[in-house]
């Protein structure tokens, strides 16, 4: 699956991007399929902030490319992508976390009702024997005298 993410490039604090398209599985800064704009964050003029080159990123995301969270909020600002689809994306990408995070605490808290329903069960089944074994040995107590 292809991405177009961000490679860091420039010197300490002075940071430059440069937007590419790139196989998922590589580096961050690692083999580029093809170079798609730059980006500036310390450039005072707007202007001078984001290069795209727009018929090539409209070209990957055709093909099935998915824009990192950054690009695809530097994509949205460029009228590239619709930006409530940003919002929905992102939302929905949230919520699926949020549920796994609820889906573990829940899965937890099964187990846990579980062991402590099994726990009882073996504690009645305790109790339920030691009843039976006391009024056994109650009974051959009342045989014993009984039989003198």
């Amino acid at each position: 699956m292809v991405r177009i993410r961000m490679k860091r490039m420039g010197r300490t604090h002075r940071p430059f991007y440069r937007i590419n398209a790139v196989e998922k599985r590589e580096k961050r800064d690692g083999k580029v399929l093809e170079n798609l704009g730059w980006y500036d964050p310390v450039a005072q003029e707007a202007d001078k902030q984001v290069h795209l080159k727009e018929d090539r990123i409209k070209h990957w995301l055709g093909q099935g490319a998915q824009p990192s969270d950054t690009v695809m909020d530097l994509l949205a600002k460029n009228g590239l992508v619709d930006a409530s689809k940003v919002q929905s994306d992102r939302e929905r990408r949230l919520a699926k976390k949020r549920a796994g995070i609820v889906e573990t605490k829940q899965a937890a808290e099964a187990a846990a009702k579980k062991e402590a329903a099994e726990k009882a069960a073996a504690e009645a089944k305790a109790k339920q024997e030691a009843e039976a074994k006391a009024k056994a040995e109650a009974a051959a107590a009342a045989e014993a005298p009984a039989e003198s």
